[in-house]
């Protein structure tokens, strides 16, 4: 009688908690790492890895988009994960867990389970109380909220993820496949970890240094009026506003605007303004294929000669020629 050769038990197991109201993109990047390190190809047997969503009960939980997600399994023992990663999701709708649920972390963290939170699950450990004196990564989009919520801490917001002993914390979106892959190399393998990237079509992985793409780091402030305007700016690259348009709508004159970017940055807020928009358009240059004129379009430049002239006045160069330069010192 022919022998059945024995399934090898996974080398890396992951719990998920996944927060009302949660960032699927987040949680499914994050997934289709371990997915794609688990086995030969894509055929997706849980071999080298395996992955559950864990609750209180069996109801689908609803993520921010409305689409639900049925759990595996109930909580119970955290001592059969190497990791429980909780995803955060809406901070506006984001409900505290349930008791049952932070009672599981907090027997995670006696049992020597690492803790993980990705997106806004920095928010939902801290707020469990199992982040004291550990640093977390949070968006940059959501770095003030943080900071409005739990007076004290200092988020990081301009990496991609941190990993901090036993907490491990992502901002969310595509860092959420970086941390994935750093987990999976950890555990499993560089070439486990860089084949699942790449059928993802993401070229390599992504260190945990690498910033977040977000504000220039000649413009990092701690004042809460420049920081909110250049956010705004940020928000708003394909028709951005002007400094009268965001004074008024920050609820301040024009004039005392112009006083906060000057003690904060030694720039008035047209010059800084601008310094964002082509901060974007250096990053779409360094990261994308697209044209000149497509690039004038997505940072609020009239067409690719009013893009190509500023560009040239503040660096000496066209983008195009930026591009090729960039590219032959990679």
């Amino acid at each position: 009688m022919a022998q059945i050769s024995e399934i090898p038990s996974p080398r890396l197991r992951i719990g998920f908690v996944l927060a009302r109201r949660f960032t699927l993109s987040a949680f499914s990047n994050f997934v289709d790492v371990l997915r794609l390190a688990a086995d030969e190809g894509d055929r997706s047997r849980p071999i080298h890895c395996s992955w559950r969503v864990l609750s209180t009960s069996s109801d689908p939980i609803r993520s921010s988009c409305g689409i639900a997600v049925t759990p595996d399994e109930r909580l119970g023992d955290p001592g059969r994960f190497d990791y429980i990663v909780v995803v955060g999701g809406l901070i506006d709708e984001m409900d505290r867990l349930t008791p049952e649920s932070t009672a599981f972390l907090h027997r995670a963290e006696e049992s020597g389970v690492p803790l993980v939170g990705v997106c806004t699950g920095a928010f939902i450990l801290h707020r469990a109380g199992l982040m004291q004196g550990y640093r977390c990564c949070v968006s940059w989009f959501h770095h003030d909220d943080f900071l409005e919520q739990f007076d004290g801490l200092h988020p990081v917001s301009d990496q991609i993820y941190v990993v901090d002993r036993d907490r491990l914390t992502c901002s969310g979106g595509a860092s959420s496949a970086h941390l994935a892959a750093f987990l999976v190399d950890r555990h499993i393998g560089k070439a486990a970890a860089q084949k699942s990237l790449h059928i993802m079509i993401i070229d390599q992985a992504m260190a945990a240094e690498n910033p977040q793409p977000g504000l220039p780091l000649e413009l990092k402030s701690t004042d809460p009026i420049v920081r909110r305007a250049l956010l705004m700016v940020q928000q708003n690259l394909e028709a951005p506003p002007d400094v009268a348009t965001v004074a008024s709508r920050l609820g301040v004159s024009r004039r005392k605007l112009e006083r906060h970017f000057t003690a904060s940055l030694s720039l008035p807020p047209a010059e800084a303004f601008l310094k964002v928009r082509l901060s974007h358009v250096r990053m779409l240059l360094t990261r994308s294929r697209q044209s000149i004129s497509q690039i004038a379009a997505e940072a609020g430049f009239c067409d690719a000669s009013h893009l190509i002239r500023v560009f040239r006045e503040r660096t000496g160069t066209t983008p195009e020629a930026w591009r090729h330069g960039t590219s032959a010192n990679d």
